[in-house]
């Protein structure tokens, strides 16, 4: 008896040690755990996912060249591995610095030659919906106003298919940018008056600061124009 006294008393003790030892280590775990869930969320980013990161980064500070670079790499990283809604959605980024650097031609190029072909061979309706609103945007900016016209009207058609009300506003907004560089102010404000209607139909506020700036502008250009 006495024995088994001895024997429990000891485990007691080496039971107290342990914990002792390890009562930080609870912390240590769940701070491994952690560390273990960020390499593996690290693990199941591909390499495409980082240059396109990386493009991103430079596009923020300016660097057009380098963004361009990686967008593109990441694109080509995307196709590889068949993942082509976002080859699709990086090369519209590609475009889109193309357009911050006043280079339409090649802007253009990547949504024509690439983005509409990957979205025909998909069938992404909602992919191709994407690409002519960034040619609405191309042509508008490189004052080709006929084309910015009719890949609006495009967008807002399919936008209407797919019943996205805040794709159909967006193509609403970018004929009413045509018409003001058109400087058809009266029917701008019409298509506005109509922009404010599906903003409140939609329940959405986002657009209220676009619908006024228009505003101020056709007020300011329809001014000057008079004097």
């Amino acid at each position: 008896m006495k024995k088994f006294c001895l024997i429990t008393l000891l485990c007691a003790a080496v039971f107290s040690v342990k914990a002792q030892n390890t009562a930080p280590g609870f912390d240590q775990t769940n701070s491994q755990f952690s560390v273990n869930l960020a390499v593996l969320s690290n693990n199941t980013r591909s390499s495409a996912d980082n240059l396109f990161e990386e493009g991103e980064r430079y596009e923020r500070f300016g660097d057009f060249d380098s963004a361009a670079f990686m967008f593109n790499k990441a694109a080509n990283e995307y196709r590889l591995d068949k993942k082509y809604n976002l080859y699709g959605t990086t090369l519209i980024r590609l475009s889109n610095v193309y357009l911050s650097q006043a280079n339409f031609t090649e802007a253009e190029h990547v949504v024509l030659k690439q983005v509409l072909k990957n979205y025909a061979r998909t069938g992404s309706k909602s992919g191709q919906m994407s690409a002519y609103q960034q040619l609405g945007k191309i042509y508008l900016a490189a004052n080709k106003l006929p084309q910015a016209l009719w890949f609006y009207t495009q967008h807002g058609i399919l936008a209407q298919q797919l019943q996205d009300k805040n794709a159909y506003i967006e193509s609403v907004l970018g004929i009413v940018s045509v018409k003001i560089k058109k400087k058809d102010y009266l029917l701008a404000s019409k298509d506005l008056n109509t922009v404010e209607l599906l903003s409140k139909n939609a329940n959405t506020v986002q657009y209220n600061q676009i619908i006024k700036n228009n505003r101020a502008l056709i007020a300011e250009k329809t001014i000057s124009k008079k004097g």
